[in-house]
């Protein structure tokens, strides 16, 4: 349970980091609260995902691939979004990747 809680955080905090420039942006807030528990689930789910690779590699490669429906759907109204969608991606799941292995150590 432990474990769990602690990925629950991990992914607080990512999705804390990745909402705040959302707000001062002055995005909707169903936009805010999609990438904020976004974030909370991938803190579950990257560590406890078993591949042989490094963990900041299997961050960025699920936090990328669980971005790519929000790419979809943003794309129609704001293709601009994608850039710093696709940045923000990359670099919280590698965080959260090297989080997990550090804190969770599954």
């Amino acid at each position: 349970m432990k474990k769990i809680l602690t990925g629950l955080l991990i992914g607080t905090i990512a999705g804390i980091i990745d909402v705040i420039p959302m707000i001062i942006q002055g995005l909707n807030w169903y936009a805010n609260i999609s990438a904020f528990s976004h974030w909370v689930v991938l803190g579950v789910i990257i560590p406890f995902v078993n591949w042989n690779i490094k963990a900041w590699l299997k961050g960025l490669i699920i936090g990328e691939i669980t971005a790519i429906p929000i790419m979809i759907i943003v794309l129609k109204d704001d293709p601009a979004s994608i850039i710093p969608i696709f940045i923000f991606s990359t670099i919280l799941g590698i965080l959260v990747g090297i989080s997990g292995q550090k804190f969770v150590k599954n």
